[in-house]
């Protein structure tokens, strides 16, 4: 775990591939740990050797993307920057399912280890915190038969360091375990551990649980919000549920809407 100095800083300590590797014992056919890199995305999408349920972590990304091609800036070793390859033997059309199946064994992890509140924010965003901010994201970018999912955490970043006040890091809501290498076991270990169950189920979110699991966790459900499409409709209305294909569904004056993809803003009731 993190020591603070007489700054008042957390260490930030570099990840250690070993203690990781073991801790994973053998759940990913591929794991590595670099210094720097572009985009740990577009390295895993270009590399045509990479191996199915391959890992890639970076301790600081130059270039880094989030969803709607936003930057997503950390500094070096205050945050978690990893991204996974996987080539799903399920039916495409499920596919969809996988960056909120990541966004479950992510939330599972974080709640289990970092001792602060935390939600989903649909369809790809982590919150934590009272009131709560958005601590992490994820992205997943498909290529021929594979599928690449990032994911960008906030975990010892300073609030001088956070590009938007709308964002947060774990050490600032308060959590009690900062040790960045069991943290990232701890989510890799859970996202083995519900991809192979959605797998087994055929891809089905349902059966597998993973439908089930996002919506328990999701703040996005029941909130006043304001979606902005992919076409750049926008839509005000009460966010009533998540449905079998993990589409978002809203009350729209009075008529039920689905969005399969967008921008969500969580409003405070008038």
């Amino acid at each position: 775990m993190g020591e603070v100095t007489e700054q008042g800083d957390l260490e930030r300590a570099p990840l250690d591939p070993a203690r990781l590797e073991a801790a994973l014992a053998g759940r990913w056919s591929r794991v590595s740990v670099v210094a720097e890199t572009e985009s740990t995305n577009a390295d895993l999408l270009d590399d045509p050797t990479a191996p199915d349920r391959s890992v890639l972590v970076a301790e600081h990304q130059h270039a880094g993307r989030g969803r709607l091609d936003r930057a997503w800036i950390s500094p070096p070793r205050a945050g978690l920057t990893l991204s996974v390859l996987l080539r799903p033997e399920v039916p495409i059309a499920v596919w969809g399912w996988l960056p909120l199946l990541a966004g479950v064994a992510l939330y599972e992890a974080v709640a289990a280890r970092a001792g602060v509140p935390v939600a989903l924010k649909w369809p790809n965003d982590l919150l934590a915190g009272d009131p709560p901010r958005k601590s992490a994201g994820i992205l997943a970018q498909t290529s021929g038969d594979a599928v690449v999912i990032g994911i960008g955490m906030n975990v010892s970043t300073r609030a001088d360091e956070l590009p938007v006040d709308t964002a947060t890091s774990l050490s600032l809501c308060g959590a009690g375990d900062l040790d960045r290498t069991e943290l990232l076991a701890a989510i890799l270990t859970r996202l083995d551990v519900r991809y192979r169950e959605w797998s087994d189920a055929g891809g089905d979110a349902e059966a597998s649980g993973v439908a089930p699991a996002y919506r328990a966790a999701c703040a996005t459900v029941g909130q006043l919000v304001s979606v902005t499409s992919m076409d750049g409709q926008l839509l005000r209305g009460v966010a009533i549920g998540i449905d079998s294909i993990g589409r978002l569904r809203l009350t729209v004056d009075g008529t039920q809407r689905v969005v399969g993809a967008g921008d969500v803003q969580h409003l405070r009731p008038a």
